[in-house]
């Protein structure tokens, strides 16, 4: 990872933190459409916590969000769980760890999918750096990276 940013394996310990982190960065989005029922919203994170592994984001030993990097095959990597603090958005940390992932997936030739909802301004990050929608439903985009982009 760039800078002090790393990610290691989440632990159970780590639960509670990445449903914050993830009420953090989702809930305005959900709210707007559904309004944040935290029940709900615990049961479907701890669904998603048990189906597939998760990372903490770290900056200096501190934990700032998580990803979930899920080899779905020996050729695929889904792309989810992404969430970051509130105090660590719009500092180019995302970008980083997205970047430094797909640096790796192009190393060992993977392919990176992902989804998001459509309302959600993450979409134009992921677009940046060469995904484009391969199919939707009601509620999500369903993205592929069919163009890698110079990483730097």
């Amino acid at each position: 990872m760039t800078n002090k940013i790393a990610l290691r394996d989440a632990k159970s310990d780590d639960y509670e933190f990445a449903f914050e982190a993830k009420k953090q960065a989702m809930r305005e989005t959900i709210e707007s459409k559904w309004g944040w029922d935290e029940a709900f919203q615990l049961a479907l994170h701890e669904q998603r916590w048990s189906e597939k592994p998760w990372f903490i984001i770290e900056n200096d030993g501190d934990a700032i969000g998580t990803v979930s990097l899920h080899q779905i095959d020996d050729k695929t990597l889904r792309f989810g769980e992404f969430y970051l603090l509130d105090s660590c958005r719009n500092q180019g940390i995302g970008t980083g760890v997205l970047v430094d992932t797909l640096k790796d997936c192009d190393a060992k030739g993977l392919r990176v999918i992902l989804e998001y909802l459509h309302w959600n301004p993450v979409g134009s990050l992921y677009k940046r750096h060469g995904f484009e929608v391969t199919s939707k439903n009601e509620i999500h985009y369903f993205m592929e990276r069919i163009t890698p982009v110079s990483l730097g």
